[in-house]
């Protein structure tokens, strides 16, 4: 016979698996961990170390071209506009839904590869004008950081293993914000290296779908 309150404390324990833990999404609580600490550094520490710490992350095209393992990684460590940005809002919610469904190092790897192929594709034609003469040397030295490109690959992996109704309407609403970017070109490299983040985590769909670990939202 069951004794009593066991079917009470197993829903409860079923429950508990299911919220954010460290031990359910290392990556994404870790990660979450990580980037709180540098935005309250950006924040509240010395104003010229974290200015040179910036400026040494930075993914342009003078730090790829010298070093840019170091420059790819360090970049990620940072959130353009802080803790306070919307991109931060909805961080853990997308890392964390992606990773339970396809475990954290496959979720590390969608966010590395919209991270990287975004920063070339975006910085690589920087230097190609550059060297045409269609832009200035200073154009060489930019400050461009943050984890904007690798979430949104991640948005779009995720999307892939939604039920298609939630899916396309997730990807409508995200594609409008990526539009109204590109139309007013607030931030032309960032407005043109989303989209391709964007499609790059579309592209994981087959990836992605072969080896989800749970049932998809």
């Amino acid at each position: 016979m069951r004794a009593p309150g066991a079917g009470t404390r197993g829903g409860l324990a079923r429950t508990l698996r299911l919220l954010p833990s460290p031990a359910t999404i290392p990556f994404a609580v870790g990660y979450a961990v990580l980037l709180l600490a540098t935005s309250l550094y950006s924040e509240y520490g010395d104003p010229h170390t974290v200015s040179a710490l910036l400026r040494g992350s930075s993914t342009d095209v003078a730090h790829l071209s010298t070093a840019p393992v170091l420059a790819i990684f360090a970049s990620a460590l940072w959130i353009a506009g802080g803790i306070a940005s919307p991109y931060a809002m909805v961080f853990l919610f997308v890392l964390a839904a992606l990773e339970r469904r396809i475990g954290g190092w496959r979720t590390a790897g969608v966010f590395l590869l919209g991270h990287v192929v975004a920063t070339l594709a975006t910085e690589l034609p920087v230097a190609v004008s550059v060297l045409a003469g269609h832009l200035p040397a200073s154009s060489l030295h930019r400050l461009d950081y943050g984890i904007s490109f690798g979430l949104m690959a991640t948005v779009g992996a995720l999307a892939g293993l939604l039920a298609p109704l939630l899916r396309w309407a997730a990807l409508a609403v995200v594609g409008a914000l990526l539009l109204q970017d590109l139309l007013e070109m607030a931030e032309p490299l960032a407005a043109w290296g989303h989209p391709v983040a964007l499609l790059v985590g579309i592209a994981c769909w087959p990836a992605v779908r072969r080896v989800r670990l749970t049932p998809s939202g």
